[in-house]
């Protein structure tokens, strides 16, 4: 699907009266045909989710991969029987001593994190945050086939419409960095607000939308020019945002704000006016969208209350209604897509390096999936021939990890340690709420009456300390319980 020059308009704050998108809701998605690598090879058609109903049925041909930031994998999964296949090594795990990840002579990668893809479905990207690399992963071979170093922390990117640019939102900086991954280069730097964070493509292929974790606004870039041609105001209360979705049919962009529990929906068809600021949850992660029944649905996970809610898309302008909780069968949900025919979706659970399987019709979940280490983003891509097993390794998969309650003493508060062996020390990850705000604090691993001091953290303004981190021989040393305190050891 190409683009079409649009005439350029000059860049405009706030809602937005009479933008028309032209949304081609018949081409919503759907490749006619693909040129390979070499330029000569057609492709079937494939419609890719979230998809418009009536697309094809789920497929062995298909894959769900998860971008694994711990194990420095991406877990490659066969949706037709729910297999894990195995996974693709980018780098050496987490705190790996044989493989010296934190020394200077280490060339792999570092927290695997982003995931995008082709409308063909004959490319991955892959996004790793701290080496600020993107790489291309051919989904027939699982072999990387291009790899470019971007600008500081990278966090999402996908393909161009036509497949032959791949965007990525440069988050540790305020471009979007536009790369000719056939050539290794980047062929454009779109300038925009402070911390770009993703970037995803109207159905008709003509618009580009960027939301911002440092910035309150969402940008909209005209494909063709790579000029931005409406900034859109997004209230302060909601805050920045993490990531974002745009409906199949267009009408909404969705985006998730992890620092404060809210999630704001966009209207952009016509009017980009905001409608609705929700209040969903702490660490609200990532949306996306499915119909059932003949109904329009908005999932959308939240990451420190373990679910996936649910809610019913409005059809008259108005903010869209919770319809169900969901409870997933881990903890730390975070990336979700569904399949293109709608009948399932995909929940990546960050801490507990696992993917629920949701059935949309009776919205439970019906199958767990264990997987690569911390997994982050998750993408459906539908694929046109059959998939294959070379290339993969089972780095990560089976690996020890363990959800605990936090023995707050001395104040209030309430929080969760995740305990995850790697494979030179185990990772402690520590998040704690509704503490008093801007206080010192020492963790614990404790046995018995013996305890040792962890990490030494402060909470921020709202009384939270979001993932503090640290390395110890947890299991080994047989530490069953997690203890916070105030002031220092």
């Amino acid at each position: 699907m190409g683009s079409s020059q649009r005439n350029r308009r000059p860049v405009l704050t706030g809602a937005i009266a009479g933008a028309t998108l032209a949304i081609g809701l018949a081409l919503a998605l759907s490749v006619h045909s693909s040129r390979s690598q070499a330029g000569t090879t057609p492709q079937p058609a494939v419609t890719q989710a979230p998809a418009l109903p009536g697309a094809q049925p789920i497929s062995a041909n298909d894959r769900v991969y998860t971008a694994d930031q711990d194990s420095n994998t991406v877990s490659v999964i066969d949706p037709k029987t729910d297999t894990v296949l195995g996974t693709i090594p980018l780098g050496a795990p987490r705190m790996d001593t044989n493989a010296n990840v934190l020394g200077a002579m280490y060339d792999g990668q570092i927290d695997v994190h982003g995931l995008g893809f082709s409308r063909d479905g004959r490319y991955l990207d892959v996004i790793d945050v701290t080496t600020n690399a993107a790489h291309i992963i051919d989904t027939a071979s699982n072999e990387v086939v291009s790899t470019i170093y971007l600008g500081r922390a990278p966090h999402e990117g996908f393909f161009s419409p036509d497949g032959r640019d791949l965007w990525v939102a440069v988050r540790g900086e305020d471009y979007i960095a536009v790369v000719d991954w056939r050539h290794n280069r980047v062929v454009d730097r779109i300038h925009s607000e402070d911390g770009p964070s993703k970037v995803v493509f109207s159905p008709d292929g003509r618009l580009a939308y960027v939301n911002h974790l440092r910035a309150d606004v969402l940008d909209v870039i005209d494909v063709a020019s790579h000029k931005i041609v409406t900034r859109v105001s997004i209230p302060s209360n909601a805050g920045g945002s993490s990531d974002e979705a745009i409906s199949p049919d267009g009408k909404e962009i969705w985006l998730g704000m992890p620092t404060n529990g809210k999630t704001t929906t966009v209207l952009n068809a016509e009017t980009y006016r905001v409608e609705a600021v929700l209040d969903t949850g702490p660490r609200t992660n990532h949306p996306n969208f499915v119909t059932a029944g003949g109904v329009d649905y908005a999932y959308l996970t939240v990451g420190d209350l373990n679910q996936t809610l649910v809610y019913r898309r409005s059809t008259d302008g108005g903010p869209p209604t919770l319809v169900k909780r969901i409870d997933d069968l881990g903890a730390g949900s975070h990336g979700i897509w569904p399949s293109p025919d709608n009948t399932r979706i995909y929940v990546a659970l960050q801490k507990s390096d696992a993917v629920d399987v949701i059935d949309t019709a009776t919205m439970e979940v019906i199958d767990h999936l264990r997987i690569g280490q911390s997994p982050m983003a998750l993408v459906y891509v539908a694929r046109t021939s059959a998939g294959s097993t070379a290339n993969l390794s089972r780095q990560g998969l089976g690996m020890q990890v363990e959800n605990l309650p936090i023995d707050v003493q001395g104040v209030p508060g309430t929080g969760t340690a995740q305990i995850r062996a790697l494979p030179g020390l185990d990772e402690v990850d520590v998040d704690v709420r509704d503490l008093p705000p801007n206080s010192p604090f020492t963790v614990y691993a404790a046995h018995g009456q013996d305890t040792t001091a962890l990490l030494s953290a402060t909470s921020d303004s709202a009384g939270v300390i979001p993932e503090a981190l640290a390395y110890v021989h947890f299991f080994a040393n047989h530490y069953d319980r997690v203890i916070l305190r105030p002031g220092p050891p």
